[in-house]
């Protein structure tokens, strides 16, 4: 699938957060048009060729995160522009309304030592099949984690069909590149980081790219996940 993402939606929630990053971090790149989805609209627009589910901390993560998102009308909408083809990326909490809404297996639990985490981490690109890491190398990336809601759980059988489907789009390495126990941060299964749905085209992920993407920040590893719409 070769997408020339130009018209980029970025969805906000009650209690969203990382909007505005997301926002300010695709209208970077050229002849891109990002604008705003608000969770109470029906439908996206006509012209969306690309939605990215920013961090925060949706509807004050009661209940758990991304449980009540997965109630508000733009859900639905989001469910067929995934069975269009559209690529989506949810993030930290954007990763954890996904798999509310089916969108993506497992589930987001508690860290393992139960603190919240925010501090870079490495990642290592396991597959390419997204639409946002076509442009990303085979060496670590260098992109900060902000969760306590972070590890991710699949039971062994989904995670043999992640693995068997090539689902597993990143994991946390260490230096070398290789995921130990060390380099996980949270606990997460397998050391992942980031997986997609059977089709590819639906990437969630805990990291925040968009934090590793304006001329200020400290690297920008996190650039390459947007430029790769446009490849």
């Amino acid at each position: 699938m070769t997408v020339s993402a130009r018209a980029i939606a970025v969805l906000r929630f009650h209690g969203t957060l990382c909007e505005r990053d997301c926002l300010a971090a695709v209208q970077q790149l050229p002849d891109v048009n990002a604008y705003y989805v608000s969770a109470e609209a029906d439908a996206f627009p006509k012209q969306t060729q690309a939605i990215i589910v920013p961090g925060g901390f949706s509807y004050g993560d009661y209940i758990r995160p991304g449980a009540m998102a997965r109630t508000a009308p733009i859900t639905r909408a989001l469910k067929r522009q995934a069975e269009a083809g559209t690529p989506i990326i949810g993030i930290c909490n954007g990763f954890q309304i996904l798999c509310e809404v089916g969108l993506l297996p497992g589930v987001l639990l508690k860290n393992r030592d139960g603190r919240f985490i925010c501090r870079d981490v490495r990642l290592g690109v396991v597959s390419r099949r997204s639409p946002f890491l076509r442009k990303t190398e085979s060496t670590p990336l260098r992109i900060p984690v902000a969760h306590k809601y972070g590890q991710y759980f699949v039971h062994p059988e989904t995670y043999a069909s992640l693995q068997a489907n090539d689902q597993i789009a990143l994991q946390y390495v260490n230096e070398r590149g290789a995921a130990d126990d060390a380099s996980n941060p949270n606990g997460s299964i397998g050391n992942i980081a980031g997986v997609t749905n059977g089709a590819g085209n639906v990437l969630g992920l805990m990291p925040h790219p968009e934090r590793r993407s304006m001329p200020w920040d400290r690297g920008q590893d996190g650039k390459r996940f947007w430029e790769s719409l446009l490849v």
